[in-house]
């Protein structure tokens, strides 16, 4: 007969105590510049699956002229960008998107390899499963990739004739020594091979400031859209009704500055960490540096590019540069 002792026993469950998880990169990125005075979020975290669709509206809005100066170059000055960059076994198109940019390259240029990197990977996702519908022929190798710090590409994508495309201004994103790093390291990647890349120019704050805060509050939404992604990835508690979104140029600075504006005093808490924000306080979202011509010509240059040219748009107000690496 089996004690009552035994029998408890040999029926008692299992105990696994869990460890608990240790914060991830993004979190820990995200509590430093919450943390940090003035409190910042890196423009990555705009571009959750929302905040890609976001974009992308945001792209065919009347104030918004940079796509659309960049596709007047495209159409313009095509044939002889082309000819400037020659052959191209693989274009890696950085901040892919919905592919569209490159898709419309795809004529001119007759990649055999084609490499969107984006870091919102389910938006990416579904731009790629249109684009093999469209191509059958025409090697797709999509990477999910936060590509800000480091550029790591799978090893089958051809290591010669590589052209980088890095469109819409992106760079302007970085401020000048992570532009330059930047730059650095797309020369690293593409010995031999390329940069095509999109840069928005100087011009007066009266064209630049309605880019960034339209009428119909679509930069507002993308903006305050990066709330909910912080929530989602740190655990956080922002409510995105507190808040408001403003864009102002900087002319000292030469560049757009986007921040996140509260609209009366709160506390944002999240695992490990709070803040007390002041009515009227702001979080820095994003800035959108403006060049001139001469100016990115150097920091190509200067990151080790050679021969560099430069296509612009009837009204001078975007430029594509394509230079050798």
């Amino acid at each position: 007969m089996v004690s009552p002792s035994a029998l408890l026993a040999s029926v008692a469950p299992d105990f696994l105590a869990q460890q608990p998880q240790r914060p991830s990169a993004e979190q820990i990125e995200l509590h430093d510049g919450l943390s940090d005075s003035p409190a910042h979020i890196d423009p990555k975290f705009l571009y959750d699956a929302l905040g890609s669709s976001l974009f992308t509206a945001i792209t065919q809005l009347p104030e918004y002229y940079p796509t659309r100066c960049e596709d007047e170059i495209f159409q313009r000055h095509g044939a002889d960008i082309a000819r400037h960059i020659g052959p191209v076994q693989a274009l890696i198109d950085l901040g892919a998107g919905d592919c569209v940019k490159a898709e419309r390259l795809f004529a001119s240029l007759r990649p055999s390899h084609y490499v969107p990197v984006d870091i919102s990977a389910d938006y990416l996702q579904a731009a790629v499963r249109r684009l093999e519908l469209s191509y059958p022929d025409l090697a797709i190798t999509a990477v999910g990739q936060d590509f800000s710090r480091a550029i790591a590409l799978p090893s089958d994508i051809p290591a010669e004739r590589r052209l980088f495309f890095y469109p819409g201004s992106s760079i302007g994103n970085l401020g000048p020594d992570d532009a330059y790093a930047m730059l650095r390291r797309i020369r690293d990647a593409c010995p031999g091979g390329g940069l095509l890349v999109g840069v928005d120019r100087v011009k007066p704050r009266h064209i630049l400031e309605p880019a960034y805060d339209d009428a119909l509050h679509l930069t507002a939404a993308f903006n305050l859209n990066l709330l909910r992604h912080v929530n989602a990835v740190l655990d956080s508690d922002f409510d995105v009704d507190d808040w408001r979104h403003v864009a102002v140029y900087n002319n000292e600075l030469s560049r757009i500055e986007m921040h996140l504006e509260a609209q009366r005093a709160l506390r944002v808490t999240w695992p490990g960490g709070q803040r007390e924000f002041r009515r009227g306080e702001r979080i820095h979202t994003e800035n959108s540096h403006k060049f001139t011509p001469q100016a990115f010509s150097n920091l190509l240059l200067s990151a080790g590019f050679r021969d560099v040219a430069q296509w612009s748009d009837a009204r001078g107000w975007f430029s594509v540069f394509s230079a050798r690496a």
